[in-house]
């Protein structure tokens, strides 16, 4: 695969968008398996190096992995976001912006749970924490406004998935500008918690809403293998109405025939009417 961005930096009034799930760092792996994170980092590094993303959401990113994000994209980024544990350590879903274009209005980060409030709380089914971080933005260049959710729905729990969507859907619901979500859903394009967040227009699959798609239909999780044509699509971009989807990329790039993580990165190209 080539090592050329697949979107990269754009101009107003268009913004790049990416989805990540970068792999939380595992201890006590083989010195030749593709999940050391001593060897994964720089791939990671180089990806962003070139694809530069106006806003960049991340899942399963640990406080450490989450600095060598940010150190990566350069200092013009800032990042909102804590971990899913009730001491704010443990697993992330950060938001990273580039702080040149976005001026940040406000965020928040809320547990999956019937105790929102009360960080590291569970509920509906799922064993570990899990958490949304939203971001209230204005471009600086349209004077535009950005609602961005991020998300990592349970990996074992459908109801755990389901409860969590129709939380997702009152929060974005709850606010006026349009609406950004990203998330490693554990779950495929048309299932129920995709449904339940596209119901009545609310939210449209960048994939399919997009005048381009620069990409084949890959697979999102690979698991450091070859990208699978048709496979399950799990990792999402969804966006409301008012936001055009210009170009959209599910990006299997290898580095010398090795991937950065066990997913793979999905990127859009969007644009905000005024």
């Amino acid at each position: 695969m080539s090592s050329s961005a697949m979107i990269g930096p754009v101009a107003a009034p268009e913004l790049h968008a990416m989805t990540y799930n970068i792999r939380r760092r595992m201890t006590h792996l083989g010195r030749r398996s593709p999940d050391r994170w001593s060897r994964r980092k720089w791939l990671l590094r180089r990806l962003l190096t070139d694809e530069r993303p106006t806003v960049m959401c991340v899942q399963e990113a640990l406080p450490d992995q989450a600095r060598w994000v940010l150190d990566s994209l350069g200092p013009d980024y800032r990042t909102v976001g804590r971990g899913r544990d009730a001491d704010g350590g443990g697993e992330g879903t950060p938001i990273f912006f580039d702080s040149r274009r976005l001026r940040l209005v406000g965020w928040d980060q809320l547990a999956l749970s019937d105790s929102p409030r009360t960080p590291g709380s569970r509920g509906w089914g799922n064993l570990v924490p899990r958490i949304v971080v939203s971001a209230r933005f204005v471009d600086r260049e349209t004077e535009t406004g950005l609602h961005v959710v991020n998300t990592h729905l349970d990996h074992l729990s459908p109801r755990s998935r389901l409860r969590s969507a129709g939380m997702l859907r009152q929060l974005i619901e709850q606010r006026p500008e349009p609406a950004l979500l990203t998330c490693d859903a554990n779950t495929g394009v048309g299932s129920r918690p995709f449904r339940a967040l596209t119901e009545g227009g609310l939210l449209r699959d960048a994939w399919t809403a997009a005048e381009r798609r620069l990409t084949q239909p890959w697979g999102t999780f690979s698991n450091y293998r070859r990208p699978k044509r048709d496979g399950r699509r799990i990792d999402w971009i969804l966006v409301s109405a008012p936001i055009e989807v210009r170009a959209v990329a599910i990006n299997a790039m290898r580095f010398d025939g090795a991937a950065a993580s066990d997913h793979e990165p999905m990127q859009a190209r969007l644009a905000i009417p005024r």
